[in-house]
């Protein structure tokens, strides 16, 4: 398998994961590969979310590309297949749990007394095409999907949302490598959370490299085997 492309950084008050895009094969026009891309934009999300508390998570994103911009030093920002990830932050902030949601990660929420909140930008899901040529077309427009690059402008088109933190039993974050537990192999999004609160992280990502390694070829679109994090929180 490959090297894993995603970054997870948490702290007490707030979660990052970031699911970098497999480099498509197409000219990138940058010196630096997709792990890169997804650890600096983390790295510097992060900082923003300590040092500039005040800012909402559309402006913590927006900051975060630019400062990321800066390093790339010799690179051609105007390639649309630039090195680019997804990006899902939760924050505990002025009583509330604050959620973004860019491309294809996951933020789930359990609420007390029960309803789960899914947050999913499902975006790549609808395209007309799939072909390379296709989705380098369509990456970062409004007719297709958007995805933390090259685009500061990407910020403004993440989903985001809150609830009162005291209405919080337990979230979790997540790659689309997990999230395929749930859309590929049946599995609900409240066994999810029981799986991740009762046996780790890790024991879930075990049971999902389990279904796809017994998944039938060519029963779903895309890579058989896909980079997988998870974050579980209660508050």
């Amino acid at each position: 398998m490959s090297a894993n492309e995603d970054f997870v950084l948490a702290s007490e008050r707030f979660v990052v994961v970031l699911d970098g895009a497999t480099a498509s094969g197409m000219p990138t026009g940058c010196v630096h590969d997709v792990a890169w891309l997804a650890g600096r934009l983390g790295g510097r999300l992060a900082a923003v979310l300590i040092e500039r508390p005040e800012l909402g998570l559309v402006e913590v994103l927006r900051e975060g590309i630019v400062s990321t911009l800066a390093l790339h030093a010799g690179c051609d920002l105007r390639n649309p297949d630039s090195p680019s990830s997804t990006v899902a932050v939760v924050r505990e902030r002025g009583g509330l749990l604050e959620w973004l949601v860019l491309a294809d990660s996951w933020v789930v929420v359990e609420r007390v007394g029960g309803g789960i909140v899914e947050v999913h930008d499902d975006r790549t899901a609808h395209l007309p095409a799939y072909d390379r040529a296709s989705v380098s077309r369509l990456r970062n427009t409004d007719e297709g999907f958007w995805v933390a690059s090259t685009r500061p402008e990407a910020a403004d088109r993440a989903l985001t949302g809150s609830v009162p933190a005291a209405e919080v039993r337990r979230f979790a974050v997540v790659t689309d490598g997990v999230s395929r537990l749930v859309e590929r192999y049946g599995w609900s999004w409240a066994r999810v959370l029981d799986a991740l609160e009762q046996r780790g992280p890790a024991a879930v990502v075990r049971e999902l490299r389990a279904a796809e390694a017994a998944a039938e070829a060519g029963s779903f679109r895309g890579k058989r085997y896909d980079d997988a994090t998870a974050v579980f929180g209660v508050l």
